[in-house]
């Protein structure tokens, strides 16, 4: 991996209710029509992004999907059709698309929804933005800072919403939490323990190198990341989570929930400098997977915050958890001068009696006990920002802070030594070595 001289110049088809498009208050198209919407990747978390997000929304259509497996794009493009019909609801024809580029050309198109692997996440976003397109991106961010400031400049540039797909922020637990800690009710944060799973229980497995499918473009999946041997293995979930050439595994893939609570939080504490040191361990060698899949990091704000990062096996292993009732394995906890609030999706617990009695209100499972998840307003919000209806709720600065602490984590194991982030210069200060370790080269022609 070269530095870049930039930076130092710097499922199956499930029927969900649908409501009629309503009048917008502004957006681009004449007032009488919704937001178009084309989605890029319809893989599993895809297809759960479409039919769970995007397909009950208010004031929206579905009109494109877009995969390099053919059956997913047409999977989902019959889905939309099927769903608009049977519920009535008079939409355009949806039409499934290889290429992205031929689907950001729609000038009917409003929006994207980008559910790719990780490797294509900021460049899609950055083709989508230069096409005026608004964003909903999948998290985590991306593998690159370089391009994080060349979307955040597209974005600016061509005036579109961008909004990063942490549906967790869309949960009223969590908005009643983040407002309790902003409002001071457990008084000066000094401290926060973060953690989130390692990785799935699966085995790494190794690639022997067979033909690619004919309905199966390859090339484009693998986009700007380098061309390796093709194996069945190789493109499923796990694979691009967990290989080294896709991804920074979990500690970004996961992480990016309980650290986008942090950061949701504290931003004005946490958005300078900061350093970070720990150790973690890799998959066992032998297969494909090759990332870190279990960490224990520690970091240290400027503001005096300090803040520990942990895979969940750690936190169990440890029992960093003992003061939790509810053992979540993705979870933040604030820890103030006059108590903590610890939260997960589906949990919410702090000492402070009064507020605790406030999160046992929330209506949860008879079964488990769990708050019940309410992420997929995200879809609705997302809208609702296009729409002015309300302000950006997750927004890239917010984005690239938060996952920026995932990379500088796997810097310092990657790199066995103490490292310091200065985010104004987009920098690891005076080490070049670990800087390359932020930085992907693009494969032609899908650079950016």
């Amino acid at each position: 991996m070269k530095r870049r001289t930039f930076l130092s110049n710097a499922g199956k088809g499930l029927a969900v209710g649908l409501t009629a498009p309503y009048i917008l208050s502004s957006c681009s198209k004449s007032v009488n029509s919704s937001i178009h919407i084309g989605h890029i990747g319809v893989g599993s978390m895809g297809s759960g992004v479409l039919q769970h997000w995007l397909m009950p929304t208010v004031g929206s259509l579905n009109v494109a999907t877009c995969d390099p497996f053919r059956e997913r794009r047409e999977r989902a493009a019959r889905f939309v059709d099927k769903t608009y019909k049977d519920r009535e609801v008079k939409a355009p024809k949806c039409k499934a698309y290889l290429d992205l580029e031929e689907l950001l050309e729609r000038r009917d198109i409003d929006a994207v929804a980008i559910t790719t692997p990780d490797h294509w996440h900021v460049p899609a976003a950055i083709k989508a933005a230069r096409a005026k397109k608004h964003i909903l991106l999948a998290k985590p961010l991306g593998l690159s800072y370089p391009d994080y400031k060349i979307l955040e400049k597209e974005v600016a540039a061509h005036d579109v919403t961008f909004h990063y797909g942490t549906q967790q922020r869309a949960q009223e637990h969590m908005k009643i939490a983040v407002g309790m800690i902003r409002d001071g009710r457990i008084g000066e944060i000094d401290r926060v323990e973060v953690w989130a799973p390692g990785k799935n229980p699966v085995e790494s497995p190794q690639c022997h190198e067979v033909p690619v499918p004919n309905d199966f473009d390859y090339d484009k999946w693998t986009g700007p990341a380098p061309l390796n041997p093709y194996c069945p293995e190789r493109v499923t979930n796990n694979a691009s989570w967990f290989q080294w050439d896709y991804s920074i595994g979990f500690l970004a893939g996961w992480g990016a929930h309980p650290l986008d609570i942090m950061i949701w939080a504290l931003k004005d504490q946490m958005d300078g400098a900061y350093t970070c040191e720990g150790n973690g361990a890799y998959w066992e060698p032998g297969g494909i997977y090759d990332n870190i899949c279990s960490w224990d990091l520690n970091y240290e704000y400027k503001s005096g915050i300090r803040m520990r990062f942990m895979s969940t096996d750690v936190v169990k292993e440890k029992d960093v958890w003992h003061y939790r009732e509810a053992k979540e394995g993705n979870t933040t906890t604030f820890f103030g001068s006059k108590g903590w609030i610890s939260v997960g999706r589906h949990s919410a617990e702090s000492n402070v009696p009064e507020i605790n009695g406030k999160f046992r209100e929330f209506p949860r499972n008879t079964k488990n006990g769990r708050i019940l998840d309410h992420g997929n307003r995200t879809g609705q919000e997302f809208i609702d920002v296009i729409n002015g209806k309300i302000e950006e709720t997750n927004p890239l600065d917010e984005a690239i802070l938060s996952d920026c602490v995932s990379h500088m984590g796997n810097i310092a194991i990657r790199t066995g030594r103490k490292i310091a982030w200065d985010p104004s210069l987009g920098q690891v200060v005076n080490d070049e070595r670990a800087n390359n370790w932020f930085v992907r080269e693009a494969r032609e022609p899908y650079a950016v």
